[in-house]
């Protein structure tokens, strides 16, 4: 499972793991409410997720990269 995390799944089953875990995470529910969803909810809110997720990595590196050209 370490290497599907880092690597990426390299299975069906393990995307869908992952995709289940990571949504049931962001939306603060359960895994059956995931899985009783239409697959096509299920890829729209996981692209939204992942957007969600890409901004605020850019954030972060906006910050960090401030702070560091303060530093010095």
């Amino acid at each position: 499972m370490r290497d599907a995390v880092r690597k990426g799944p390299k299975d069906l089953k393990t995307a869908s793991l992952m995709i289940v875990y990571t949504l049931s995470k962001a939306l603060g529910c359960g895994p059956t409410e995931i899985y009783g969803l239409p697959t096509s909810h299920v890829i729209d809110l996981m692209a939204l997720h992942t957007a969600i997720e890409e901004y605020k990595a850019e954030e972060m590196d906006k910050i960090t990269k401030d702070t560091k050209n303060k530093i010095r």
